[in-house]
């Protein structure tokens, strides 16, 4: 992006912009309250997936930006996302549907490691397409992942620039040739891929769990579950400082805990989980012992509560809820309740009951939030919040504690643990290698084909690497890369520099060599190649002797060969024997080393050796899309071990 939209953040966050794509009807009208009413609709459009969505850090957010620097009035939103990926993937779903739902507006996303579209996709992008070209060509437009060509060297286009564009000639390209900008199928399914499901995903990404609670959070949480995030980020980010305020807790009792049902995305869930903490004496918020049935339910309650005071801790002692203004009273409340029910976001239930209560709460913050909120009104704290809630709305203690005797079952949380099996498929699933139906491990074997590691490793090797790295082969019916016999005669006559030697002499200078007619050329060309020749044949006699001696050493025999009489007819046996004889290998024919057969059986025993982990000869395999089945026949030393004691005993 161009100056100001560039990334400024340590954070792990996701930076969106919208723009309206050129329009002379609108050119008169006052941008920033056309875009103003674009952000009304679009969070009003999006509040039934949006509203119960429980972020990592910050909310999705849309606000007006001004032009600036070349950059068009537009709208734009950042969101931390911190150690939850799922928030991220989550927003490019959002981005992907507001401009499939308004066609006029174009959106570009991107991150801390900037175009991380691009990333996902990196298998499939074209070759000319990398980091140093890419600003400014990839878009959302009609729902749909567009980038922006660029014009080969041999051929001029008009309405596409040799630079990468500007942000307006990006929106003028997009306007004017949608088609043409569209980006690959492979690319599109690539990023399709990490936000199918959505927005029925989220709920798979949940968890439910009892927690032992002061009724005061309890409460809080019924209004607002999205504040479990910021209490669950306060203990996790915690600091002495901040432990001061628990030695004695002065918002939240211990002596009012009661049983509750608390929903946690699993990213939270698992940062409360995975800290080891021991509270204060003082704090009166002691444990039962590990053996306690609800013992998980009693030290996530202490580590929440914790949480949920430090961000009290943090607020004015002077505050009030002063700030806040009624939400019915502003003239938009009205049409976004409407579309709430439209969009069945109240899930059929009665109005004035207890969950459509709370469900109508948790709309009405979000309308605070996201939609009517005065430029100058300064953001609530969390903390603030939760103060507000207690303040305003009050609740009945016992009958906490009878909806505390009767709750649903807790989710369960075997997903933290994950076999290498799990591990493996998750991560084959996230790559999208496997879109096919699973193949057993009778048809894997039957696949495979030992000659496509050697011809794989062959095609590895053939390849010319760059600055960039070594480019991996990704299909083994490629085309091998071409020899020129020429060049590599020329090479051989560098390195053994036998022109060189010849040409050293004064005797003939470049006069002479014009003044030469043809018989003389043909006779220096002749001594020329003779004199190449034999310099290969000295080399060659070179390497047999040195075969010959290593061919009796430890380091000779490791290596698999080939039986020369088994293979070869006598004529050609003998032929050999008298061209080792030439050579001066000796009375012992060395046998060929079967290069084949060592790269394949060397590969497989490092493969053999990893026991189903990730290493070199998997990674570099998986790289040229070789995949081998387990080994069936390989038993670790231990194991063996173990069961031989067994059967003695």
């Amino acid at each position: 992006m161009e100056g100001n939209m560039k990334l400024a953040m340590v954070e792990d966050a996701v930076e969106y912009h919208l723009f309206l794509i050129p329009d002379k009807a609108r050119d008169t009208d006052e941008p920033k309250e056309i875009l103003q009413k674009y952000i009304e609709r679009i969070m009003t459009q999006f509040a039934p997936i949006l509203v119960p969505y429980i972020w990592q850090n910050q909310p999705f957010n849309l606000k007006y930006k001004p032009a600036k620097g070349g950059v068009p009035a537009h709208l734009y939103g950042v969101t931390k996302f911190g150690d939850n990926i799922e928030d991220e993937w989550f927003i490019v779903y959002v981005i992907k549907q507001i401009t499939k739902a308004f066609p006029e507006l174009v959106a570009r996303i991107e991150d801390n490691d900037g175009e991380f579209l691009l990333i996902e996709a990196a298998d499939f992008l074209p070759k000319w397409l990398d980091p140093d070209n890419s600003a400014n060509r990839v878009f959302f437009h009609h729902g749909e992942l567009c980038i922006i060509p660029m014009p080969r060297k041999s051929e001029r286009i008009p309405w596409l620039p040799t630079t990468p564009p500007t942000i307006q000639q990006a929106l003028d390209i997009i306007s004017a040739h949608p088609e043409a900008v569209s980006a690959s199928a492979p690319i599109r399914a690539a990023v399709d891929r990490r936000v199918r499901g959505y927005p029925e995903k989220t709920e798979a990404s949940l968890h439910r769990a009892h927690c032992f609670l002061p009724a005061g959070i309890v409460a809080v949480l019924k209004q607002r579950p999205r504040l479990v995030s910021a209490a669950v980020q306060a203990f996790y980010l915690r600091d002495p400082i901040d432990l001061r305020a628990c030695r004695v807790f002065k918002t939240f009792l211990p002596e009012t805990r009661i049983m509750a049902s608390v929903t946690f995305t699993k990213c939270l869930y698992a940062q409360l989980v995975q800290q080891k903490f021991v509270p204060d004496r003082r704090s009166g918020y002691g444990l039962p012992p590990p053996s306690h049935p609800q013992y998980r339910a009693h030290e996530l309650g202490m580590k929440l509560a914790h949480g949920f005071e430090i961000l009290c801790s943090k607020c004015s002692p002077h505050f009030s809820d002063s700030r806040k203004s009624p939400v019915t009273a502003s003239p938009l409340w009205a049409s976004f309740l409407e579309s709430l029910k439209r969009n069945d976001y109240f899930k059929g239930l009665i109005e004035g009951s207890a969950q459509y209560q709370e469900r109508l709460e948790m709309a009405k913050n979000y309308f605070q939030l996201s939609i009517h909120r005065p430029e100058s009104s300064v953001a609530m704290g969390p903390g603030e919040e939760i103060l507000t809630v207690l303040q305003t709305l009050p609740f009945d203690v016992e009958e906490l504690k009878r909806e505390g005797a009767d709750l649903p079952p807790e989710d369960d949380d075997q997903w933290l643990d994950l076999s290498p099996d799990q591990l493996d498929q998750m991560l084959q699933d996230t790559a999208g290698r496997k879109e096919s139906q699973p193949v057993s491990q009778k048809e894997e074997e039957q696949n495979y084909d030992v000659a496509q590691v050697s011809d794989s490793m062959k095609a590895f090797i053939s390849k010319v690497s760059t600055h960039k790295g070594a480019e991996l082969p990704r299909d083994p019916s490629e085309a091998p890369i071409t020899f020129d016999a020429d060049s590599f005669l020329n090479y051989f006559d560098k390195i053994l520099g036998t022109k060189s030697q010849e040409s050293d002499s004064d005797d003939v200078d470049d006069d002479d060599f014009e003044c030469l007619d043809s018989d003389d050329d043909l006779d220096f060309e002749t001594q020329d190649s003779e004199s190449l020749k034999g310099a290969l044949g000295s080399l060659k006699s070179y390497m047999a002797q040195m075969d010959q001696e290593l061919a009796h050493t430890s380091m000779g025999k490791s290596f698999s060969t080939r039986k020369q009489a088994k293979k070869d007819p006598p004529s050609q046996n003998a032929n050999d024997s008298s061209d080792e004889e030439d050579s001066g290998a000796g009375d012992c024919a060395v046998e060929t080393v079967d290069v084949d057969l060592n790269l394949v059986s060397n590969i497989l025993e490092s493969y053999s050796s990893q026991a189903g982990l990730a290493g070199p000869a998997s990674n570099l395999l998986h790289s040229m899309g070789v995949r081998l089945p387990d080994n069936a026949d390989h038993v670790p030393k231990e194991a063996s071990e173990g069961s031989a004691c067994t059967s003695a005993e």
